[in-house]
């Protein structure tokens, strides 16, 4: 990306941050002071990280003499039973043990068919919360409303599977499973009208969804009589099942048009 120079020769600055403009032509004002923030909290990070692997090693330090695991365990129990020999037998005591391990599987069993319907009313719950939180930014969105051609279920629809609530965030990932980051905010995940937008922008019918702008060839779909998009037959036949579904009920709601 290269920084974004007026006539002058001076750099274009929004609000107060110089404005780059990416490989893909995106002109994204480039929040310094956030950055460094962000760099700083990763660098914390990585130190905690590190320091936990650190304690981790030194923790099992003791143990790395251990070369069979397995070994080491059947060992222990062996001695288990020599020390419970000298009141029974060791038959005895793989008896006791066996009726120990039915009484408790027993009780465990007891005790999560009680929690069964708890477990359920919480699913529930959750699946709920998950598709107020993620639907209602839906249709909520000004990106939808103001630039998209479609109505929000169907851009949901399409979209929706890329977008996960992780804790009170809703993170959007790519097609190559990794969070979708901020161009604006760098360090920082998507807010959802981005994340969307990015998603949008690398969609191959992206111009079948837009609203109609005036564009016309390279395979855009333009703006016809009224406002109206434009879409011709051959372009609609080339579409994924999707993205026809969107445009025909598009056509049907009388803002697009598909044409011969």
């Amino acid at each position: 990306m290269k920084l974004k120079l007026d006539d002058a020769g001076h750099v274009v600055v929004k609000d107060g941050h110089p404005v780059y403009v990416h490989d893909d032509g995106k002109e994204i004002p480039f929040d310094a002071p956030n950055t460094v923030k962000n760099i700083s909290r990763l660098n914390g990070e990585a130190k905690s990280h590190r320091e936990r692997a650190e304690a981790a090693e030194a923790k099992f330090k003791p143990y790395e003499a251990i070369t069979d695991p397995a070994a080491a365990i059947a060992a222990l129990e062996t001695v288990g039973k020599l020390d419970a020999k000298k009141l029974i037998d060791a038959g005895a005591v793989d008896q006791v043990k066996l009726e120990a391990q039915r009484a408790f599987d027993a009780k465990l069993k007891s005790i999560e068919d009680g929690f069964k319907p708890i477990i359920q009313e919480r699913d529930t719950l959750k699946s709920a919360l998950v598709n107020e939180k993620i639907g209602g930014s839906f249709s909520r969105s000004k990106l939808i409303a103001d630039r998209l051609a479609i109505p929000a279920d169907l851009v949901q629809a399409k979209f929706g599977h890329a977008f996960k609530l992780e804790g009170d965030a809703i993170v959007a990932y790519g097609q190559d499973g990794k969070q979708i980051y901020s161009r604006t905010k760098p360090g920082n995940i998507a807010e959802f009208d981005e994340a969307l937008e990015i998603l949008i922008d690398s969609y191959p019918h992206r111009d079948s969804i837009m609203k109609g702008s005036g564009a016309s060839g390279g395979g855009a779909g333009g703006g016809g009589a009224g406002g109206k998009r434009t879409v011709t037959r051959a372009q609609f036949n080339s579409m994924d099942p999707a993205a026809q579904a969107a445009t025909a009920k598009a056509a049907t709601a009388g803002t697009a048009v598909i044409v011969d």
